[in-house]
């Protein structure tokens, strides 16, 4: 008899294929065989057209909304194609993101647009009303502006509760400007919102962390997920606001990347590490951090670098560093006419490059 063996894949392994025809036991017995294009439709029917036991079809369609109000706009469509009960229920959470696009337009003044806050605004809270979180946020955004504070932080709120990073970073950010702060509240939404992975979430937890805002006797998670009861000075509180600062500085926060170059000069929190100070200053002072440009610029005057020196220091005196001139001035004078030029016209192409952007 001979010995029957599936066809080779491109691993050289015998195995069956994904979609090749399938042998089927008829009612009477007798074997039929199923086609590739019959076993796709039944796989796209019971996906997308045909409901029945489905289990994604039997989620609650007020639950799958304020699961999907903060998903983006890929998400959102991939969401919809799920099944016909999804495409159904997530129809107000579309609308609503036409209606986020066309507020962007207006804020902004995008595409042929003319800006126009109180149409952007009207958009934004046509948008929240369908469920949309990025619709609350900005709506919150114009309206603090407007100083209806009350307003924005309960669009804020109803964006973060659902899950929304802005939302609950905003969030934390009004709780620390209202009269009186809040301090414990802002802690906990940064905290929220820095898991996910928001940079300015991040930065703002560390912060508070360091100035002691809402952590005199607060339980914080770590990234161990540790729990720690932290009180102003605590190394346990430093160790925390070192690890957010530089998770926020590896996301693009100029700020984090200065205080954590600071971090690592006077081991606050962490392990002391010079070349990592010296890198965290130097990332800080090419994204535009003022103070970045003149320490760092100070650092290379100091050894003996005079063009890289002024450079940075001519950044830093035209962001208004005072403290940077002098230096600037006596470098201007010790070095030759063609370093100085050069120092000049990429201290011009810096500042050119940071405009189109």
């Amino acid at each position: 008899m001979e010995k029957r063996t599936w066809p080779y894949g491109s691993d050289g392994r015998q195995v069956p294929r994904a979609f090749s025809s399938t042998l089927i036991a008829g009612g009477n017995g007798r074997k039929c065989k199923r086609s590739e294009k019959e076993m796709i439709d039944v796989k796209w029917s019971n996906r997308c057209g045909d409901d029945r036991g489905d289990v994604f079809s039997s989620i609650p369609t007020d639950l799958l909304r304020r699961i999907a109000g903060s998903f983006n706009v890929p998400t959102l469509w991939a969401a919809s194609g799920v099944c016909r009960a999804w495409k159904e229920a997530l129809s107000s959470l579309r609308e609503a993101m036409v209606f986020v696009q066309w507020g962007k337009r207006f804020k902004h003044g995008l595409r042929g647009v003319s800006k126009n806050r109180e149409k952007a605004l009207h958009c934004f809270l046509k948008g929240a009303a369908r469920g949309s979180t990025a619709a609350m946020v900005d709506a919150g955004l114009l309206i603090w502006e407007m100083g209806k504070k009350a307003e924005a932080v309960e669009l804020y709120r109803a964006a973060a509760e659902l899950g929304d990073p802005a939302g609950q970073c905003n969030l934390g950010l009004s709780f620390l400007q209202v009269e009186p702060p809040n301090n414990k509240e802002a802690v906990k939404w940064f905290y929220r919102a820095a898991f996910t992975g928001h940079v300015r979430a991040q930065y703002s937890l560390a912060l508070c962390l360091q100035q002691g805002r809402g952590v005199e006797c607060n339980r914080v998670k770590a990234g161990c997920g540790v729990l720690f009861f932290l009180w102003i000075g605590d190394p346990a509180s430093m160790f925390i606001q070192a690890k957010w600062y530089l998770k926020a500085a590896e996301g693009g926060s100029t700020r984090a990347m200065y205080n954590t170059a600071l971090c690592y000069l006077s081991g606050e929190g962490i392990t002391r590490n010079y070349q990592e100070a010296r890198k965290w200053m130097k990332r800080a002072a090419l994204a535009g951090h003022t103070k970045a440009q003149f320490e760092h610029g100070l650092k290379l005057f100091a050894e003996g670098d005079g063009g890289h020196a002024l450079v940075f220091l001519e950044l830093a005196t035209r962001a208004g560093e005072a403290a940077a001139t002098h230096i600037r001035d006596v470098l201007l004078q010790q070095l030759s006419p063609r370093l100085k030029a050069h120092a000049i016209a990429c201290a011009d192409n810096w500042q050119i490059r940071q405009a189109s952007r």
